[in-house]
Parts: structure tokens; sequence; C-alpha cells
């Protein structure tokens, strides 16, 4: 079997081939078994730091010779390790080199020889499993392959610290998601790796503390199991918060912070426990220092933007901490031009890994600005702050532009800075050219923060309608990415609400009705709602909706229809009931219900519902069609009255509040009560009945006093794993915020 280099580094190497690299590989042929020993012990001493060397004899086919020998039954246990300990030192060369062991199949054949009773011989196949499976060019899922070998790569870690040292960094190396987590787990991974961290040998006490990281991240099970589990009398979360001292190794402090960040953020300790607010969060900050060296502080910011990233409190306790946002600006001054590195190899490694360090800053400014509005303005503030995240956009770099958007994103949950910093800088501009051409992950954090720029108090709201952005979010609601159509129709429905009739009329034009039908079948909960809020947002003020319905109205009450008689929860219906409520309100478009007997039987079943939403938004709809002031209003009662629709009224009057009460009195009043000659709404007198603006942060709900006649889901801002549904009263239009995902 061949076992080559690529072709165009194969001619090169050929070109270099010496007689010296010809004379090891003969002698690997030698019939004389000492004579081939010793051979293979030459070039074990010939390729040792050598990649020239290692490279030429790939290509003169050794690899396949020492596989040969290492699986012969003939082959003595000396000859059997010197090759398992050539072919690791070939491994650890070029990422070409493993790929030519891997074409060669040296796994198997390597995890045949663990079941070797030698224990050198077993040493030797794990350093070089060790030194293969570390490569970033072997797959994973090569360990799993056989089912056996898990469970024999457990018992083998009893045999020696060497072997413990190996299994751990094979395990940690290769447990890349929840799949490999679970077959680790229920192999006794647990038990088999906690006494571990109390080995003489610091490698091993390392390599265990590794796999326990990776075991845990975002895994409930395996965190709750951790944190109970007992180590000669003391607890796994004690023994983790003891390695987080400063006298221990940095890379210990850190790798047991990451442990404990993972099993509070997977729910097994508690956000405001000690161990994490006293412990945990300072030590991540340590890190950030600028005494750290480049790869520390990137892993200790990164670390601690994943913990603070859902909990207000830590998010306030870190940004007071050690001046870190103030530090966190040395991030992107990295290295300085008085920078104390001497060592040139370590100036060159950083400057060509500082993007990382402009990556994580991004990152945790984006967690710690998550919430607080007094946070966000000190991150703002910080030097030259704006002017650093707009660069960040245009990075050649993916991940720092991605954590430049989310960072932008996290930011722009702010009113005031939505007003101030974000117009002063035209972040629009820049945000727009990353919508343009980016891979889906930045594009789906992008549209984000758009729906958020599209409030109706934004400044930057006319700006970037002028900049073709209707076309360009319709385009997402045809993406096969959910969350971009999410986020696509979601900045739509912000767009439209309060809207003039000509953006109304280019989204519809744009979308097509075609696709807004499509997108009221979707199989995503999300894009359903966020539809349905589109629908409500254009039909709102009397002449657009009675605009829309003249021209869409066919299809429009065809989708409520099918959307009202459908296997859906009660925030879908309603919503769908909210949108005949608007309808009802149009002076031409009612008679699109008035002459649908369907319709009205099925808002006279809404209006006995069980549940208090669905009734309301039943009865606000009936409310808008018998509106005594209007024209028509006593043959619309009369035709209520005839279908039953008081009785209805009556029997759901007992389950409401006392201002839903007066909603339905209205109704019962107008419809079937012979004693009210005018229209009682709600509590007072009516308010007008167009659409009203409200202010930003205000959700409107059920409860609030009874005002506008048009149920507006308004300019909603996107919230990042907020799938509950827009419940916007019949009052005032607000903005819910999209906030960072």
């Amino acid at each position: 079997m061949a076992c080559l280099l690529e072709t165009p580094i194969r001619m090169s190497v050929l070109s270099e081939v010496t007689a010296s690299s010809r004379h090891y590989v003969d002698r690997l042929f030698d019939p004389d078994p000492q004579k081939v020993l010793q051979g293979v012990i030459d070039m074990k001493n010939a390729v040792i730091g050598n990649n020239k060397q290692k490279a030429n004899l790939i290509v003169l086919g050794a690899v396949p010779r020492l596989l040969y020998l290492l699986q012969q039954e003939t082959s003595s246990t000396e000859l059997k390790t010197e090759c398992a300990v050539v072919l690791g030192s070939l491994a650890m060369g070029t990422e070409n080199n493993v790929k030519s062991l891997l074409d060669c199949h040296i796994i198997p054949a390597l995890l045949q020889g663990l079941l070797s009773p030698d224990l050198k011989f077993i040493e030797a196949c794990l350093r070089c499993l060790r030194t293969i499976f570390t490569s970033p060019v072997t797959p994973e899922e090569l360990l799993y392959t056989d089912a056996t070998v898990i469970p024999h790569l457990m018992a083998l870690l009893s045999r020696s610290r060497y072997t413990q040292e190996y299994i751990c960094q094979i395990f940690s190396h290769c447990c890349k998601g929840p799949d490999h987590q679970t077959i680790l787990f229920n192999h006794g991974a647990v038990q088999n790796i906690a006494h571990l961290l109390t080995s003489l040998s610091y490698k091993v006490r390392m390599q265990a503390l590794k796999c326990f990281s990776v075991l845990a991240f975002e895994n409930p099970q395996v965190s709750m199991t951790l944190v109970n589990v007992l180590v000669d009398g003391e607890l796994l979360p004690q023994i983790f918060v003891k390695m987080l001292q400063r006298d221990k190794p940095i890379e210990m402090q850190l790798t047991s912070a990451k442990c404990l960040t993972y099993m509070c953020r997977a729910g097994a300790i508690r956000t405001d426990d000690s161990c994490i607010v006293l412990k945990t969060l300072p030590c991540l900050v340590r890190m950030c220092s600028k005494e750290r060296l480049l790869e520390e502080r990137v892993e200790g910011a990164e670390t601690l933007a994943y913990l603070i990233e859902p909990d207000v409190e830590l998010q306030r306790i870190a940004s007071i901490t050690d001046h870190l946002i103030a530090m966190l600006a040395d991030y992107f001054k990295y290295p300085s031009s008085v920078s104390a590195i001497t060592d040139i190899k370590r100036l060159d490694h950083d400057l060509k890994h500082a993007h990382e360090l402009r990556q994580a800053a991004f990152k945790l400014y984006a967690s710690l600005g998550a919430n607080d509005e007094d946070i966000r303005k000190k991150i703002i503030e910080t030097e030259n702050m704006m002017d650093r995240i707009v660069t960040g956009l245009s990075e050649s770099s993916v991940k720092v532009r991605l954590a430049a958007v989310r960072c932008l994103h996290s930011l722009s949950r702010s009113v005031q800075q939505l007003r101030t910093s974000f117009q002063d800088h035209a972040v629009w501009k820049p945000l727009m050219k990353v919508l343009q051409n980016a891979p889906d992950e930045i594009l789906v954090v992008a549209s984000s923060m758009l729906c958020n720029l599209l409030l109706e108090f934004s400044p930057s709201k006319e700006p970037i309608l002028e900049s073709g952005a209707v076309e360009l979010l319709c385009g997402l609601t045809q993406s096969e990415n959910p969350a971009l159509r999410v986020n696509g129709i979601w900045a739509l429905m912000n767009m439209a609400f309060q809207a003039e009739q000509k953006i109304k009329a280019d989204i519809l034009r744009s979308l097509s009705t075609e696709q807004l039908f499509r997108l009221l079948s979707d199989s995503d909960l999300n894009v359903l709602m966020k539809t349905l809020g589109l629908l409500r947002n254009l039909l709102s003020t009397r002449p657009h909706i009675d605009k829309i319905m003249s021209t869409h109205g066919k299809q429009i009450m065809q989708a409520v229809t099918l959307i009202l008689e459908g296997e859906h929860n009660i925030e879908v219906k309603e919503q769908t009931l909210c949108i005949l409520a608007n309808i009802a309100d149009g002076t031409t478009a009612k008679e699109l219900i008035m002459t649908n007997d369907d319709i009205l039987q099925k808002i006279k079943y809404y209006m006995g519902h069980s549940h208090v939403k669905l009734q309301l938004a039943a009865m606000f709809c009936i409310s808008n069609l018998i509106w005594n002031e209007e024209e028509g209003s006593q043959e619309r009662q009369d035709k209520l009255r005839d279908m039953g629709i008081s009785g209805a009224q009556g029997r759901s009057h007992q389950s409401l509040g006392s201002t839903q009460r007066g909603h339905t009195a209205c109704c019962r009043e107008t419809v079937g009560g012979e004693e009210a000659p005018t229209l009682v709404l709600g509590v007072g007198k009516p308010r007008s009945r167009a659409l009203s603006t409200g202010k930003a942060g205000q959700t409107g709900r059920w409860d609030r006093p009874l005002g506008s006649r048009h149920l507006g889901c308004a300019g909603a801002s996107k919230r990042g794993g907020d799938n509950e549904p827009c419940h916007y009263g019949f009052g005032r239009g607000h903005g819910r915020w999209r906030a960072s995902l």
C-alpha cells in the first residue's frame, strides 16, 4: 500500500533523498532479526528533531515495513516497541507526515498493540496514538469506531502514570461533542479519572483536569455527577478550587476555572456560589492581565465571557473587578512598541496571533454589556472603543469579525447608544457591508443586530431603509437557515411598525404574497410568530388596512382560517385573532369578516374559549366590528346577535379580570343588551383609534387599559434565546430588544 505525501511535497522531497536514508529502509528487510532491531534503533536516532529525514523515510516506504514488523507475532517485544517509538517520532513531524501514517492505517495497528501484556510496548503504542490523535488532521471518530477500544483504555488507566497521562490526553482531544461525552461517561470516565487528580505526577493531574473540562462542557448530566464525586474525602469542586490558588501553575488555574465555569453553566453550581463569585471569576479576571502570556489572556477572557454571559449579577461583579473594562482595552494595543517581550520567537508568535486577543476582547465586552446600561456606557466610553469595533467588522479574520458583530449587537440594546454613539459613527454602514457577503454564522448575528437598528426610535432606521435593506431582508426570509429566516422576518416586522404606506408596499412587493404565505406555514414556530407580527404591523392604521386588504384580502383571510383551524399553540392563535381585530377596524376591510360566516363562527368559538387571552382577542375583534360611531354598525350588531355571540360573551364574562370585563361589557351592552344606547370601550372615555407610538422598553400586555383600536406588533427587538411570543396588548406599540445571542 502506498503511503506517500501529497504530490507537490513528494516531488520536492524525492529530489533530496540521500543514500543514507535509503540505507535505513533497506536494513528493515535484513533476514537477521538483530540487524533489523539495530536498524530500527539507528533510524530512531536519525529522525529525532529532523523533519527532512522523517519525510525522506516516509517517501521511501519505511512506514508500511515498520507497521508490518510491529504486528508480526515473530517480532520480539523489543523490536515492536522500537517500531512504535519510531512511528511516534515520524508523527511528530509535519501534518503531512500524520496524513501519510493515517493512510497506512496506523491507528488499528497501534490499538491492536494495546492488547499486548508488555507494559513498555503498550506505553509506546499509547505515546504514538497520543501524538496522532492530538494532530488537527486526525478525525476523532477513529477512536470510537471499535466499541471495545474505550473500555480497554479505561482498564489500562491503572497500569502506570504514563498510561494515565497518554490516555487522558487522548480522551481530552477526542471528546468533541455530546455523543463522545456520553460514550466516555457511560464507560466510567468520571470514576476512573477522578482519583488521578491527586496523582503525584503533575502531567497526570493536568491531563485529568483537561478531561473533566471537556466532559463537563455544556453537559448537565456529567456536571451534576461531578459536583457530587468524592476524592479522598473531598468533593471535586473543592479540589478544583484548590487548583485555582495563585501558587499553582497558570495552566492548572485556567483549566480548573474552566471546569467550574462549565459546571456552573450546566446548572450544577449556582451562579451566586462562593466558588464562582469569589474564586473562579477573580481567577479569570487575573488571566486577562497584561502580565500574562497571549494565549493565557485569550483563554481567560473567552472563558470569563462564557461564565458571565447569562447572569446580570456576574456581569456587574466582573465589570468592577480589577478595572477589567479598561484592562481589556490593552488587548487592542498588543504588542506595544515598549513590549517587554525579548524573545524574538515569542514576539513573532504573538504578532501572528494578536488577532486572537482582539477576538477575545470583543467576546468579553459583548458578555459584559449584555444587560446593564451603565456597563454598556463604560464600554463605549473606553478609549476609541467604537472605532475599534467598526474596524473589527472589516478584519480579514472571520472569527474577529464575528466577535466584533456580537459586541456591537450587545451594545445595540441601549436606546441611548443607538441615538448617540451608533449614529455618530454611522455603524449601520459597515454593518450593511457585512450583510452583503458573509458566512452564515456572521449573518445570523449581524441580522439580529439589524433588528435593533430598525426600531422606531433608532436614527439609523431611515438610512438603512434607503440603502436597500428591504430586498436584503426579504432575501434572508428565503434562507435554508431557520435563524436567518427568523431574523429577516423579525427585522421586517420592526421596519413595518408605524411605517408609511410606501414602506409597507415595498415590503409586500419585495417579499411577495407567495413567500409571505410560505412563511406562515413554516415549520419553525419563531418564523411563524414573527410573520404574524409582520402582518399585524402591515395591517395598522385604517387607510393601510383597507389598501392591503383590497389587494391581498382573499389570501390573508384564507391564511387566518387555516391557522385558526390548525393544531397551533395559544400564542399563535392569539396573534392570528389580533390580525382579525385589526382587519375589523378597516372601513371596507371589515366586510371581509362580516361576509364570512366561517370566520365569525370561529371568533364566537374563541370568545367562549377557556384561555383568557383568546377570549379577549376575540372580543376585541367584535368590539371593532360593532363600534357605534361607524356606518352600518347597527346591521353588524344585528347579525352578530342573530348568531348568538352575546351568549358566548356572557359565559366568558366571569372568567375575566375587572379591566377585561369592561371590554366584555362593551360587547354585551352593544350586541345583546337592549338598555345600552352607546358603546362603552374599556374603562372611561375611548381613546384615539389610531395606533399610538409608545416608548421603548414597554411591553404591551392584555391587562393594559384598552385604548388603540389597532393591535400593532410593535417594533420588536431581537433577543437571543427569546422564544416567547410577542404579546402586544391593545394599547401602545413598543419595542422588544433583540439581545445578545
